[in-house]
C-alpha cells in the first residue's frame, strides 16, 4: 500500500520524508560538533549558609538556694521602726537646723580639726576618770551631765545668741548692718522650730499626764495613749538630734555672716564652762589635772574658732568688719 511520501521510509533522515525515519536530525547532539555552553565565572552560591544540625542548647541552671522572701511583718518589728523613726527624725533635723546659707565657708580642713579636737575631749576625759577614779555613780553623772549639755547649750543660745549677734552687728560698719540684719530670718526661723518642738513634747507630756489623772478608759484612752507614744516616740530623738545641730550650727548664724559662728561658739562654750564649774565642782586629781580637766574644753574650742576665723581672714578674705564674698569650696 502507498503511503504518499508518508510514514517510515529510507529517503530523508529522519523518518518524517520519504523513504526516510522522519523529518529533522535524530535525537542527540551530532558527532562533529565543537559547541560548549557558557560556563559561569563563579559557582552558585547559596545566600543561606547550612544549619547545624545540633543546634547549641544552654545547660540546665543549678539548683541552688531558693531566696529568702522577707515577710510582711519585718515592717512593723521593734527594728525597723526604730530605724525608720531615727532616719525621719535625722533627715527633718538636718533639713530645718543645718542650713549653711550663701555665706557659708566650707572649709574640710576646718571641720576635720573639730572633728579631731571633739574626740580628743572626750578620749581625755576617759582617761582622767579611769586614771584618778571618780565619785560614786561618777560615770553615770558624766553621761548625764554631756546629756544635759547638749539640751542646754540651746537654751543659753536662745537666751544669750542674741546679745552675741547684737554686739556683732552693732561692731560692723554702718552701711553693713542693715545687710546684717535683713538676713537674720534664718536664725529666728530655727529659733521658732526648736521653740515649736519643745512646746510640742511639753504639752504632749501634760496631755498624758492629764488623761492618766482623769483615768481615761475605752476607746479614749486608746487614742490618747497612742497618740501620744507616737509624738514621743519620734519627738524625742527630734528634740536631741535638733538640740545637737543648733549647738553646732548656732541656729544658721552663718546666714548672716561667717564668721558668727565661731564667735557664737566662743561666747556659748565659756559659759556652759561656768555653769559646769558651779554645778559639779571641780574634777578628781591634782590640782593641775584638776583645771586642766575645767579648761582644757573652753580653751581647746577658742583657740579651734581662733584658727578659723583666721583662716577665713587669710585664705578667703573675710573680715569681721567686711562683707563676706562669695565663697568658693575648698
Amino acid at each position: 500500500m502507498a503511503t504518499g511520501g508518508w510514514g517510515p521510509g529510507t529517503g530523508q533522515p529522519g523518518g518524517n520524508g520519504p523513504g526516510g525515519q522522519g523529518w529533522g536530525p535524530p535525537p542527540g547532539a551530532p558527532a562533529n560538533n565543537t559547541y560548549v555552553p557558557p560556563q559561569a565565572p563563579y559557582p552558585p552560591q547559596n545566600p543561606y549558609p547550612p544549619q547545624n544540625p545540633y543546634p547549641y542548647v544552654p545547660p540546665a541552671p543549678v539548683p541552688g538556694r531558693a531566696p529568702r522572701r522577707r515577710s510582711r511583718l519585718w515592717f512593723l518589728s521593734a527594728p525597723y521602726l526604730v530605724t525608720a523613726i531615727l532616719r525621719s527624725a535625722h533627715r527633718v533635723a538636718v533639713r530645718l537646723f543645718v542650713q549653711e546659707g550663701d555665706g557659708r565657708i566650707e572649709d574640710r580642713t576646718v571641720d576635720r580639726v573639730q572633728v579631731t579636737r571633739t574626740v580628743l575631749g572626750a578620749v581625755a576625759t576617759v582617761a582622767l576618770f579611769m586614771a584618778y577614779g571618780a565619785e560614786k555613780d561618777g560615770w553615770e553623772d558624766a553621761a548625764t551631765g554631756g546629756v544635759a549639755n547638749m539640751i542646754i547649750a540651746p537654751v543659753l543660745l536662745i537666751v544669750g545668741g542674741p546679745l552675741v549677734i547684737l554686739a556683732f552687728v552693732f561692731y560692723a560698719p554702718s552701711h553693713l548692718r542693715p545687710h546684717l540684719r535683713s538676713r537674720l530670718h534664718a536664725p529666728l526661723k530655727a529659733v521658732g522650730w526648736y521653740l515649736l518642738t519643745v512646746g510640742v513634747l511639753a504639752g504632749t507630756l501634760l496631755g498624758i499626764g492629764q488623761a492618766s489623772k482623769n483615768d481615761l478608759s475605752g476607746w479614749q484612752g486608746f487614742v490618747v495613749g497612742l497618740t501620744g507614744l507616737a509624738v514621743l516616740a519620734w519627738g524625742i530623738p527630734f528634740f536631741l538630734l535638733a538640740s545637737l545641730y543648733s549647738a553646732r550650727s548656732a541656729f544658721n548664724t552663718a546666714h548672716v555672716h561667717p564668721m558668727l559662728p565661731p564667735v557664737v561658739t566662743v561666747a556659748l562654750v565659756w559659759v556652759l564652762a561656768v555653769f559646769n564649774a558651779i554645778d559639779s565642782g571641780m574634777p578628781q586629781g591634782p590640782p593641775a589635772v584638776q583645771y586642766s580637766s575645767l579648761l582644757g574644753g573652753p580653751l581647746s574650742v577658742t583657740a579651734v574658732s581662733l584658727w578659723e576665723m583666721r583662716r577665713m581672714r587669710t585664705r578667703f578674705g573675710v573680715t569681721v568688719r567686711g562683707a563676706a564674698p562669695v565663697p568658693v569650696p575648698r
